[in-house]
């Protein structure tokens, strides 16, 4: 492996991206394929029903809320993507 040393200047160069920019649209497209149909429908009900209908108990700590809020998040935003990808 190359130390950094061995490389001078030349690690603080940025890194390549990944992979090629994505269109949004096809992206949105690209979900509401994955979720369509009947799987698709039990899987995202699935994740509705275990994480957005969820409810933590007043006593629950800043880090459960946290990580509930987080997931949330990343389901409402996968219903987003789908919902846009169906119009």
């Amino acid at each position: 492996m190359t130390s950094p040393d061995e490389l001078g200047w030349s690690w603080f160069e940025p890194a390549a991206p990944a992979e090629p920019e994505i269109d949004p649209i096809e992206l949105c497209r690209t979900f509401a394929r994955c979720f369509q149909g009947r799987d698709g429908e039990i899987a995202l009900g699935h994740l509705e029903r275990t994480i957005l209908d969820r409810r933590l108990p007043p006593e629950a700590s800043d880090r459960a809320l946290r990580h509930l809020e987080g997931q949330r998040a990343a389901v409402a935003y996968l219903r987003a993507l789908v919902t846009r990808g169906q119009q």
